[in-house]
């Protein structure tokens, strides 16, 4: 049976989606108007929604899969789960009020109380009010709410947060902890079993974000100094440690965070290794 993927066709999640897919082997589309895909190679079927509408369609079966955001995901409360979480699109839920006075002292929860809050996410909002015993009226907007303060319509907003800018711009201040923290996520139907083209998505996209976040580094060492190399170098299982022709000498390949590659070159070549080379992944299967 084919599997029916929905993905976000447009919004800040859409083309990171895309990307994923594409470096996981699947095909995506070249004109942005079309709703409908067909990959044949892989059996899958994409479907190009509005980011809030996703979890709606996979939380009634109709579609098997769909990445969106794990808030999108909450405040619709539709009967889906998380498959796996993607590692991109991160942002926080979080407060924001145009009154100083509010803003500093809404540390204490107490401050929300009978306010007027607006957001474009009633139900995430409502679920944390209930949580936390708030009793406030919600605004429920469709879109952005950074103005709802200076038109009166609400005292506070409750809104998605990545940089902070957009609110500052609009003259808020963002108080508090956050929310609710979200990222993208491959959702399925709650309780779904799963299906052979599922775990080979699954299989790819974990391939995918394994690979993002490491490089093969490659180096030569002396035999005394290879357990000291390992030790910087782990890997994610075991370093690959192979003689070379030069008596006392080895070769040493092992996966290392993409971030910690400088500081882990500086090491090696400290402790005497040479022929240090980093290599991007593309792909791997772990």
């Amino acid at each position: 049976m084919t599997l029916r993927i929905a993905v976000p066709n447009k919004g800040t999640l859409a083309e990171p989606a895309a990307q994923m897919l594409t470096e996981a082997g699947y095909r995506q589309r070249a004109d942005g108007r079309e709703l409908v895909l067909a990959d044949p190679d892989n059996d899958v079927e994409f479907f190009y929604l509005r980011p809030r509408d996703i979890a709606v369609y996979v939380g009634s079966g109709r579609l098997d899969l769909g990445v969106t955001g794990e808030d999108l995901l909450r405040d619709s409360a539709a009967p889906a789960e998380v498959a796996l979480e993607l590692e991109f699109g991160h942002s926080t839920f979080r407060f924001a009020a145009a009154d100083p006075e509010l803003a500093d002292g809404a540390d204490e929860l107490d401050a929300l109380k009978g306010k007027r809050i607006a957001s474009a996410y009633p139900g995430l909002l409502g679920d944390y009010l209930t949580e936390n015993g708030i009793d406030a009226e919600v605004i429920a907007l469709d879109g952005a709410v950074e103005t709802a303060v200076r038109l009166g319509v609400a005292d506070v907003i409750a809104d998605v947060v990545s940089t902070g800018t957009t609110l500052r711009n609009a003259g808020l201040t963002v108080f508090g902890e956050p929310l609710f923290t979200s990222q993208a996520v491959l959702i399925r139907p709650r309780d779904a079993e799963p299906t052979t083209q599922y775990e080979q998505l699954i299989r790819r996209l974990q391939g995918v974000i394994i690979a993002r976040k490491y490089v093969l580094m490659d180096y030569d060492v002396r035999v005394e100094l290879v357990e000291q190399a390992v030790r910087i170098t782990p890997g994610i299982e075991s370093p690959t440690v192979s003689p070379l022709h030069t008596p006392g000498w080895c070769a040493v390949r092992a996966m290392v965070p993409a971030t910690d590659t400088n500081r882990v070159m500086d090491e090696l070549w400290e402790l005497g290794a040479r022929g240090i080379l980093v290599t991007s992944i593309h792909a791997c299967r772990m």
